[in-house]
């Protein structure tokens, strides 16, 4: 007979048990593979870390597999998804080109003919590109999903800081930020070409390229062309819990003012829009100020204690077709903004942002709309 501190030791066993967070369910598998594309400085890892992992390196899609326990618990064990590697500091011009042929690549090797595409930062930019370039090829849209994650659609004031610093300190970060590329790439980066690819205008009228989110827009829009769905994921975050390194950057360069509203880059600070008089108002993500990040509609994220986390599209600031010409609402609302830095999206420490469960939830979420 069992005596009474082994019942009472099993009794607080199972209530320790019954009060951990366990999923109802795993993220239902998507009728597509997902394509991550990473931004700039990006390849399999950033900063040392890896880009698509959790703060311990873990791949944010790695499938469970029996007996592993190093992987994401939260989604189906036959998900498929596919990391593309773009040259890490380059215009969007070359980086999308790069991604459509890997894309290309992946397609004929696994026999799928349709993707979804996930693209933080540049790469959400990239995505634009590879997937009309998708389309041209093979005739159809191959893009179901275009997701952006903290992505400068509209410029970014960090870019054009950098650009307008002195010729000796622009050639140093220029000369590290190329080193830095070709060790963990090959050639071919290019530093000042990827700066001048995140300003909203063309930097350069001279250097004999148009360069610029403006005129990338045009070429490559959000629409429904080439992408059946466009929704984007917005990020900002305070100074005090930012990313050390981001945190430095905005206290030593320049503060982002990124939820003022304007047609056109009002106070010239390389992004559409203005300032509204409040630089310190969780209004950017210590690179992208809010007002460059809607594309098509908005993503909300929902964290669950217990249950797997959610995912909804929003439509109440609505819908940006023309990367160009958001309304106010669309530039200023902090609505659906996740509380993150540029950074904690992709795992890089230190931060509280759960990875896995955030991918898993999009997952699910681009699942659950049938791709």
């Amino acid at each position: 007979m069992m005596s009474f501190s082994r019942r009472t030791w099993c009794a607080a066993l199972l209530l320790a048990l019954t009060a951990l967070p366990v999923h109802a369910r795993d993220a239902n598998k998507t009728a597509y593979p997902i394509v991550f594309a990473h931004g700039m400085a990006g390849f399999d890892d950033i900063l040392g870390y890896d880009y698509w992992g959790d703060d311990y390196g873990v791949y944010v899609l790695d499938t469970c597999q029996w007996g592993e326990y190093y992987c994401n618990h939260d989604i189906n064990s036959g998900q498929e998804s596919f990391v593309a590697s773009v040259t890490p500091f380059a215009s969007s011009e070359q980086r999308g080109y790069e991604l459509y042929q890997d894309i290309e690549g992946y397609l004929a090797s696994s026999g799928h003919s349709y993707v979804n595409i996930i693209g933080h930062s540049q790469g959400g930019l990239d995505l634009r590109k590879a997937a009309r370039l998708l389309r041209e090829n093979r005739g159809y849209k191959v893009v179901k999903y275009g997701i952006s994650i903290s992505s400068p659609h509209r410029g970014s004031p960090i870019a054009q800081y950098v650009l307008n610093l002195q010729p000796g300190v622009q050639s140093v970060l220029e000369t590290l930020a190329e080193y830095f590329g070709n060790t963990i790439y090959q050639g071919g980066n290019d530093a000042i070409a990827a700066l001048k690819q995140l300003v909203n205008h063309d930097f350069d009228p001279n250097d004999g390229v148009v360069t610029g989110t403006y005129a990338f827009n045009q070429n490559y829009p959000a629409g429904s062309q080439n992408i059946e769905r466009s929704r984007s994921f917005l990020t900002g975050q305070d100074n005090g819990n930012m990313n050390p390194a981001l945190y430095l950057l905005k206290e030593l360069w320049t503060e982002i003012d990124g939820d003022g509203y304007a047609s056109y880059d009002a106070n010239g600070d390389g992004a559409l829009g203005t300032g509204d008089g409040n630089a310190s108002d969780n209004d950017d993500d210590g690179l992208v100020g809010i007002n460059s990040q809607q594309m098509g509609y908005r993503l909300e994220y929902w964290e669950c204690y217990g249950c797997l986390d959610y995912v909804w599209t929003q439509s109440n600031t609505g819908y940006v077709a023309d990367l160009n010409a958001p309304d106010s609402a669309q530039m200023t609302s902090h609505a659906w903004k996740i509380n993150q830095d540029h950074v904690d999206v992709i795992g890089v420490p230190p931060d509280t942002f759960d990875e896995m469960e955030f991918y898993a939830a999009i997952t699910d979420f681009i699942a659950d709309n049938g791709y």
